[in-house]
């Protein structure tokens, strides 16, 4: 594996790591100890350990079949399954609690983005350009496309003197929101970058690019010095060199970085408590920047994501002030949980969701991350009732009926049980 011996989790396929609905395919492997946010044996996959190595990481995972989370049901018949894996990891970086594979690759995607942004909040550009909390998150959102969205993006750019002709984002899938469509091609109106969920992304880039007189209509290229601040950025945060990053072209153009699903959720702890979580020396300079970040996106979780059917949104506002949630594409969800988010006096914690499939009708990802929030201890009853529709998404015939709905069926078991 990624994180051990593959005898360590071979031996861990009678043990499970939590426990799904049926049991009867899950080989799921038992993490490895952790002492920071990436350990050395992560770090040796992450900095390409040899191409033998990986060819043989690559033939064991195909080993493994990964946990049902998620049921479709529909006419109390078992319609179809989502699987996938999920970690939860202390302030600390140990896992805590993990059901599947803790050590499976993803990529980041839109999980980047605000450890990404640690870059331009260091250049100096956020305090130059008079950036509001309201501002920043949406810098490190995947917004809906909202006019709220677009009025944010446009008035720091305007206050730079950059204009959004530059964003290089496309309009691919703008806006997510579907009333802001609807309005606009009622109007007329072609929607153009800046309705695009990266937009605020890319924003960042040309704000930093602007600051620091460097080019602008290049900034999306992965050569130009605001990419090589970003890749920076993020290789600080999980703790690795930024020549050994693993690297992939994201949706919108720019690049986004493959890791350990637990290195994730590590990630998200250190967001969660960044001066209680970054203890050694070459990550204590990043607690000003991510604590700067993640205040704004609990300031103003409208702007992370949207004000109608997103969930990013919609957990953070149930639980104000105690989590961040961070959605990417191809159903992966980080989650930053504060100190005394899970219960009085307990520490910081990073959760990570993914589920297998992509999941590209957003029902998997809504239902696994709210039962692994509760059961965590991350979210009161009453935040449980104000999040229903997204802990069991239903589906509705066109009278409106409801007519099936998905259901979470796994239990995240504590590591320390299991051994």
């Amino acid at each position: 594996m990624r994180d051990g011996v593959p005898g360590s989790w071979q031996r861990a396929a009678t043990a499970n790591i939590g426990r799904a609905s049926s049991g009867r395919d899950t080989i799921q492997r038992m993490p490895a100890p952790a002492s920071g946010l990436a350990t050395s044996a992560t770090r040796r996959g992450i900095a390409g350990a040899g191409t033998g190595a990986r060819t043989q990481r690559a033939r064991t995972a195909r080993l493994i079949v990964p946990p049902v989370l998620v049921e479709v049901i529909r006419g109390g018949i078992v319609e179809s399954r989502h699987r996938g894996h999920v970690v939860e990891v202390g302030a600390d970086g140990s896992v805590e609690r993990a059901l599947g594979d803790p050590g499976i690759d993803v990529l980041l995607r839109s999980c980047a983005k605000p450890f990404g942004l640690v870059a331009f909040v260091e250049s100096g550009a956020a305090d130059a350009y008079g950036v509001t909390p309201a501002e920043l998150a949406v810098l490190a959102a995947s917004h809906s496309g909202e006019d709220l969205h677009v009025r944010t993006i446009q008035a720091v750019m305007r206050r730079a003197g950059v204009s959004q002709s530059l964003l290089a984002c496309g309009t691919d899938g703008a806006p997510l929101d579907a009333l802001t469509a609807v309005r606009l091609t009622r109007d007329g109106e072609r929607p153009g970058p800046i309705r695009h969920m990266c937009s605020g992304h890319h924003a960042s880039f040309l704000l930093m690019s602007k600051y620091a007189d460097w080019s602008l209509d290049d900034y999306s290229q992965p050569d130009h010095p605001s990419q090589v601040a970003f890749r920076g950025a993020i290789a600080r945060v999980f703790g690795v060199r930024p020549d050994s990053l693993r690297i992939a072209v994201d949706g919108c153009g720019v690049q986004t970085f493959a890791f350990p699903l637990v290195d994730v959720a590590r990630a998200f702890a250190l967001l969660a408590d960044p001066a209680g979580v970054a203890i050694d020396p070459s990550r204590r300079a990043l607690v000003p920047a991510l604590t700067r970040i993640r205040d704004a996106m609990i300031s103003a979780p409208e702007l992370v994501a949207g004000n109608r059917e997103r969930l990013d949104t919609a957990v953070m506002k149930a639980a104000p002030g105690r989590l961040v949630a961070k959605a990417g594409m191809e159903a992966l969800r980080g989650i930053a949980l504060l100190p005394g988010s899970r219960g009085s006096g307990r520490p910081a914690a990073g959760l990570a969701v993914k589920i297998e499939d992509g999941d590209s009708a957003g029902r998997a990802g809504r239902a696994a991350t709210v039962e692994a929030l509760r059961q965590v201890g991350g979210l009161s009853d009453d935040a449980m009732r104000r999040l229903a529709p997204y802990h069991h998404p239903p589906a509705h015939d066109p009278r409106g009926t409801i007519v099936g709905e998905s259901v979470p069926r796994f239990e995240l078991a504590p590591i320390s049980e299991l051994r």
